[in-house]
Parts: C-alpha cells; structure tokens; sequence
C-alpha cells in the first residue's frame, strides 16, 4: 500500500474530488483526517466510507476564515498525532465578469482559494518538519496554467496557487518536504455547475458544457477518482523527487 501508516489531511473532503481521495487514501493505508465546512455531508462520509477501525476522523471548519484555516490543521493534527501529508483541495468558481464586481463574493473566493491553501501550509509544515519529511498538494486547475476568459478572478487566483507551490517546494526542500499541485479539468463534481452554469439557464449551462468539451482531446469530464489517483501518486514516496511541480490532469486540454 502506498501510504501505509500516513497521516494524511485533506480539506473540501466531503464531496467530489475530495471525497474520492479519502476513500483512495484510506484503501492505500493512511489514516485520514477530512476537512469541510459541510457537516451532514461530513457525517456521511464517515457513516459510508469508515470501516470502523477509528482510520478516519472529520473536522468541520470554515476555510474561508483565519481562524478555521489554522485551527483545522491543529485539530487534524491532534486527532492524527501528526501531519505527512496535506492535500489543501478547499475551492470555489468565484464571481464571473468583473464589471460590477461584488466585493465580498471576490474576497469569499480569495479567501478559500488562495488564504486557506496558504495558512494550511503554514501550520501543517511544523507538524512535518517533526516527522522529518512530508508532502503537500494544493488543487489549482487547467485555468492556474491557462488564462479563462469566463473566470478570471477564479483563473487569477489558481495562478497563484502554482506559484505558491513552486515557491514553497524550494522552501521547504530543506526540510524534506515536497510541494506540488494538480491542476485538473473541468470534472464531474457538484462544483461543475458554478463554472458550465454562468449564464443562469439549464440551455446555457449545457451550451458551455459542451464548448468546453469540444476543447478536450479525450472529449470527457474528468471523473473525481481520477484526480484523487494524480494526488496519491504526488503524494507518495512514489514520487519521492518530485517537487515544485503543477501535474495537468486534463484529458491533454493544455497540450494544444
């Protein structure tokens, strides 16, 4: 099993890409910690996915908040003994255009997209440094490697995110801990909506869906386990060289 004996953390765990990497995580040995801000779907999780061998623990927290941002990371820790492994997948689409921008909504997705993966790094890094290593994913996306014309605010901070992480992979070499980002498709999850449903209509939604699909050559969705199978590989000793790197996963969208 690749992460047998892991203690691994991962937020915006209740649903879609998340999801799928405990179950993945938990099959490959690891004890997990999951992070959301949705407790009934937390409670889910736990009640469909634990086997009852106390491997997996739940912590609801906002992400979107200094203080849900650190302190989650300091439960999680508590619960596990430890920290190997963060994977920091917490994220929203944003506003849209930014003519007419809704302040509030931009600082709500900067806050979860960007703050949350900075201040998770920023705790879970001591807690690695003890155990003389670690691995940190961020989620970034296809639109933190190519401009989005429909998201830009959503496209801006994803840019961010693969810079962070190649930033803090040459940091945090010294410590022997890896940093990298997987930066997916468009996929089949709950928050494909908030991007194919800009324009406000079922008809809308279904035009977008399928332009967007037209620019994949493997002309599909991403499928949520297949993004959790990108992060396990980067998160592993598997990839025990491998740091600093923003790994597509993407159906070959950004090798056009």
């Amino acid at each position: 099993m690749r992460l047998e004996n892991k203690l691994a953390v991962i937020t915006a765990a209740a649903s879609g890409m998340g999801r799928a990497g405990v179950e993945l995580f938990l099959r490959e040995g690891a004890r997990v910690v999951a992070v959301d801000l949705n407790a009934e779907a937390l409670a889910d999780l736990a009640a469909t996915v634990s086997a009852g061998d106390g491997r997996l623990a739940t912590v609801v927290a906002d992400l979107g908040t200094e203080e849900g941002a650190r302190n989650s990371i300091h439960e999680a820790a508590g619960k596990l003994g430890g920290i190997d492994i963060l994977w920091a997948h917490a994220g929203m689409p944003g506003p849209g255009p930014i003519e007419g921008l809704d302040m509030a909504h931009y600082q709500k997705a900067m806050s979860l997209n960007v703050t949350s993966a900075i201040l998770g790094a920023a705790e879970a890094v001591g807690y690695m440094r003890k155990r003389q290593g670690g691995s940190i994913v961020f989620t970034s996306s296809i639109s933190g490697l190519v401009g989005s014309m429909f998201s830009p605010i959503y496209s801006m901070a994803k840019f961010g995110i693969v810079g962070l992480g190649k930033s803090l992979a040459q940091s945090f070499a010294a410590d022997g801990v890896r940093v990298n980002v997987v930066c997916p498709g468009l996929a089949d999850t709950p928050m494909k909506t908030g991007f194919t449903g800009r324009g406000g209509n079922a008809a809308q939604a279904a035009e977008n869906e399928k332009r967007l699909l037209s620019t994949v050559p493997m002309g599909r969705l991403a499928r949520p386990e297949e993004v959790a199978h990108a992060v396990l590989w980067l998160a592993s000793d598997d990839a025990s060289f491998v740091t600093g790197v923003a790994l597509p996963v993407d159906g070959g969208y950004t090798c056009r």
